[in-house]
């Protein structure tokens, strides 16, 4: 059974920092381009951020470049994404999304609410 699950979210002041976790099971996760996601209510998902399998090729969208950090730990399973400097307009949930390197299929974890708040 395919498992993505997300971790991490809450509530955070503006400036402050969270780390988000999404552990992956039940397919091969090496085999994966693992991916952050963002969406507010009554936008499209956007891209955050991208890691290749081996870690070493990295895209970040303009507006999280310089604060957010992705990362991955392919021994257990685990993408991560390290978030500092958090603004307002970084309120979303937040998905991980794996897709597989030689094809568009894709698998997505539940969201994790991240809400920035004064």
């Amino acid at each position: 059974q395919v498992q993505l699950v997300e971790s991490g979210g809450g509530w955070v002041q503006p400036g402050g920092s969270l780390r988000l976790s999404c552990a992956a099971s039940g397919f091969a996760f090496n085999n994966y381009i693992m991916s952050w996601y963002r969406q507010t209510p009554g936008k499209e998902r956007e891209l955050v951020a991208t890691m290749s399998i081996s870690g070493s090729s990295t895209n970040y969208a303009d507006s999280v470049k310089g604060r957010f950090t992705i990362s991955r730990d392919n021994a257990q399973n685990t993408v991560y994404l390290q978030m500092n400097s958090l603004k307002l307009e970084d309120t979303a949930v937040y998905y991980c999304k794996a897709r597989f390197q030689w094809t568009n299929d894709a698998y997505w974890g539940q969201g994790t609410q991240v809400t920035v708040s004064s």
